[in-house]
């Protein structure tokens, strides 16, 4: 290697006393009855979209459960649009059949 003993290649060197930096381990996958207390909790109306915003970026969180309500708000996202859009065109459809 360099010479350098215990460094293995690939971590940063700290700024403290020059000992690398060793990266935190592999992340404990949710159990199941994460998952369940997190879709219940998410399945209530008001409490489930600030749960979606607290979960998905807080940086406490597990990094599944984040990525799940990132995903979740992107997908809601997208259908409000969508469902703006054919309110629209069936409001304009409405309003030009009246007149």
């Amino acid at each position: 290697m360099n010479g350098q003993p215990g460094y293995q290649g690939y971590y940063p060197e700290s700024p403290y006393q020059g000992t690398p930096i060793q990266p935190a381990g592999p992340e404990e996958p949710m159990k199941i009855s994460d998952w369940i207390v997190t879709l219940l909790v998410l399945s209530i109306p008001c409490v489930g979209l600030v749960m979606l915003f607290v979960w998905g970026f807080s940086g406490t969180e597990n990094q599944s459960r984040a990525n799940f309500c990132k995903a979740a708000l992107i997908w809601s996202a997208i259908l409000l649009v969508l469902a703006f859009i054919f309110y629209m065109v069936v409001l304009a459809g409405v309003i030009s059949g009246l007149g």
